[in-house]
């Protein structure tokens, strides 16, 4: 009984840090553009005539495709994949060792991205893009969010094959252990000699 109810409060406080940091991320997001739908028209850009324009403005846009305007008019395939997506990351999450701080808020930043671009997706039919940086392509918070989760998931990996070099550049475990017993065996036949 107590191992069923410790496993169950383990689930519990794995998914209490998941549906936290992706809640956060959703407010934000939707808060985000909610206030961008609010105050400007569609195609309007703010500031204008600053001196920061050319480098940092807001421009509201309709978003039919994926994350930074790519694939237009493929959102009921987007609205799918960020189902499955979403689903996926809930049914893995609490398995994932709570050591492993970085893939679990890769992936927290991940469902909330998802989760924020898939409200705007079933409630208009297209994402409310805003954020608009030099040339590069026009986001949100969600996306910016899905892009640092895949960023800290790449950062995880790159860490973990660095860990992995580092332990098999260093004598393991085993050869320490053979080494220690091969002297331990060497000393008992010296000791037994005289």
């Amino acid at each position: 009984m107590g191992g069923r109810s410790s496993k169950l409060k383990r689930k519990i406080a794995d998914y209490a840090f998941l549906f936290l940091i992706a809640g956060i991320v959703v407010l934000l997001d939707q808060w985000t553009k909610s206030m961008v739908r609010a105050n400007l028209n569609f195609g309007e850009i703010w500031p204008q005539g600053h001196w920061i324009t050319p480098y940092a403005r807001l421009v509201h846009i309709q978003n039919t495709g994926a994350a930074f305007g790519m694939f237009q008019n493929f959102g009921g395939v987007f609205t799918v994949l960020s189902v499955i997506v979403s689903i996926v990351i809930i049914y893995y999450f609490p398995r994932l060792p709570r050591e492993d701080w970085l893939l679990r808020l890769a992936l927290s930043l991940q469902l909330g991205g998802a989760v924020g671009n898939l409200i705007d997706r079933l409630n208009q039919g297209y994402v409310t893009d805003f954020v608009s940086l030099g040339e590069f392509a026009i986001f949100n918070v969600a996306d910016a969010c899905i892009s640092i989760g895949v960023a800290l998931l790449i950062l995880d990996l790159w860490l973990r094959e660095r860990k992995s070099a580092d332990q098999k550049d260093k004598p393991g475990d085993s050869q320490q252990s053979a080494t220690k017993e091969a002297a331990a065996q060497s000393l008992s036949e010296e000791l037994k000699g005289e």
